[in-house]
């Protein structure tokens, strides 16, 4: 199905829940029983042939949802058992007044029993909401670890338990679902992190709400879809030469690892660039021209001899096998002179993590190990709030930020917002100065990227990404519209390469799959 390209906080969906129901006069129990005949009408059609469903219900409003699809699958002729976990008492309100209908109903309920999750064909998780604050422990933690070892499939009521909406950090433990149904508003944190791997396939129903309340808060983040993409870049004219598609400089390629180098010029092409060089070892350049001819390949033994060739570039692109030895690091030096946008990766990261500076035309690309020594924090503090990360990435170096990985995210200045695309004017580079100075964002928009696969975790992917990058931004596209169209081709491109099975999958092999999506984007082929 065609899921909304806004993403909210829990506490922006609890806002948009209380305007449907203070504003427009729709009570919380039909909300409720919309719900619960939302997800039950998709169990019934993801999983045709269940009869025995164990419900596992919490004290919550989300519990109130498990009542009213357990009630409704015992009018539909199956046999729902409900579970609770949490003490009867703390159910309130329209959830107490279906539990009472539920039990009316007929529905066999007592509390959560590991034992009989066994011989049912599918498991309702509403067990707990988006409200989730703090790690899980006691009953609950057993509940959710016990539906788990299960290896019944699951189906979970607007998040799964355990998972926290906002960041798609897991709190201890939490559901691994096959299908999540969402309500009201998507939850970011479904979209990246663990939210990928424990939400399963995603569905979503507005409940009806009015159209009009999701204009009163705005989104926190946005899903980049193809439809939102499509036009970004414009067709060519008819009358179009290669200096007009622009000129990319692709720099690393250190001894030992060429190959980085090769792709990222190879994919800056195949993005779109009219004229790629490739910047490298001096022991590489005779075999990567021979490889690709279409690449032009200068073997640079020091900053001097880059220099000319940043002189006729529009857009550098560094990282890609540069090492972090002395060639890489004077290479590094002679790129931050120049006033030239940038998609800066790989070791070239890692060097700026060791001298931090701001730029506010340069595209970062880190995966979470590179963005936590930028921030000097753990892998685990990254990816336990990637929005945050992001952000603190893009206030410290400036420009724009692909925080990569599961749900990919992408975060840029206000200021390189707001720059023409036309415009190529020089961008001085400040070093960072105090906590105080800090940059701000535009806004707290965040991109996300609900595209790619675990096919795609081999080596060579980010210098594929980085090319995309650097071709789409030498077309003249600004900066975070070169990142978030490089991000969702790249990751898209992936999917159409992982058709064929995601294990053994090459890097390269995306290289045809990013032509014809960029084409698709455009208007050009299917």
């Amino acid at each position: 199905m065609n899921l909304p390209e806004a993403l909210y906080t829990a506490a922006q969906v609890r806002e948009l829940d209380r305007l449907a129901i203070e504003e427009h006069g729709i009570p919380g129990a039909t909300l409720m029983q919309r719900a619960g005949q939302a997800a039950f009408e998709l169990l019934r059609t993801r999983w045709p042939r269940a009869r025995r469903l164990a419900v596992i219900c919490g004290p919550g409003n989300n519990g109130g949802d498990g009542y009213v699809l357990a009630r409704l699958a015992r009018d539909g002729g199956l046999t729902p058992l409900v579970m609770t976990v949490g003490s009867a008492e703390k159910t309130k309100g329209d959830a107490a007044a279906e539990r009472r209908a539920c039990e009316s109903a007929g529905v066999a309920m007592h509390a959560f029993n590991p034992e009989s999750l066994s011989g049912c064909d599918v498991i309702v998780d509403a067990l707990l909401g988006t409200g989730l604050e703090r790690e899980l422990s006691g009953e609950w933690r057993a509940a959710v670890e016990a539906v788990n070892q299960s290896r019944v499939p699951v189906l979970a009521v607007d998040v799964p338990s355990g998972l926290n909406a906002d960041t798609g950090r897991v709190m201890g433990a939490a559901v691994q679902a096959q299908a999540t149904m969402a309500f009201i508003g998507l939850k970011a944190g479904l979209f990246t992190g663990a939210g990928r791997q424990h939400s399963g396939e995603i569905f979503f129903n507005d409940l009806g709400v009015p159209p009009d309340i999701y204009r009163k808060v705005a989104a926190a983040s946005q899903r980049l879809t193809e439809k939102s993409l499509h036009g970004l870049l414009p067709r060519r004219r008819r009358d179009m030469h290669k200096g007009d598609a622009g000129r990319v400089l692709v720099i690393g390629g250190d001894r030992g690892m060429p190959g980085a180098a090769q792709m990222a010029g190879e994919a800056a092409y195949r993005a779109g660039a009219g004229l790629v060089t490739l910047a490298t070892h001096p022991e590489h350049a005779t075999r990567i021209g021979a490889a690709r001819p279409e690449l032009i390949v200068h073997g640079v033994s020091n900053a001097a001899e880059l220099r000319p060739l940043l002189a006729r570039a529009d857009v550098i692109a560094i990282g890609p096998g540069l090492g972090q030895g002395k060639w890489g690091a004077a290479l590094f030096g002679a790129a931050l002179d120049s006033p030239l946008p940038a998609v800066v990766d790989a070791d070239a990261l890692n060097s700026l993590a060791a001298e931090p500076l701001m730029h506010r035309d340069w595209i970062l690309t880190p995966h979470p190990g590179e963005a936590a020594r930028m921030l000097g924090m753990t892998i685990e503090e990254i990816q336990a709030d990637r929005f945050t990360a992001i952000r603190e990435i893009v206030g410290s170096f400036g420009g724009v930020c692909v925080l990569k990985g599961a749900g990919t995210l992408i975060a840029s200045l206000n200021m390189v917002r707001r720059a023409s695309e036309a415009s190529r004017a020089s961008l001085d580079m400040v070093r960072r100065a105090s906590e105080a100075s800090r940059a701000t964002l535009a806004d707290d928009a965040v991109s996300v990227c609900d595209r790619g696969n675990p096919g795609m975790a081999s080596g060579g992917m980010g210098d594929v990404l980085t090319g995309v990058i650097a071709g789409l931004r030498a077309q003249g596209l600004i900066s975070p519209d070169a990142a978030r169209l490089g991000v969702w081709a790249h990751a898209a491109a992936g999917d159409d390469a992982a058709a064929a099975g995601e294990i053994g999958l090459f890097a390269s092999d995306l290289l045809p799959f990013i032509r014809a999506r960029i084409n698709r984007l455009v208007g050009h082929g299917v």
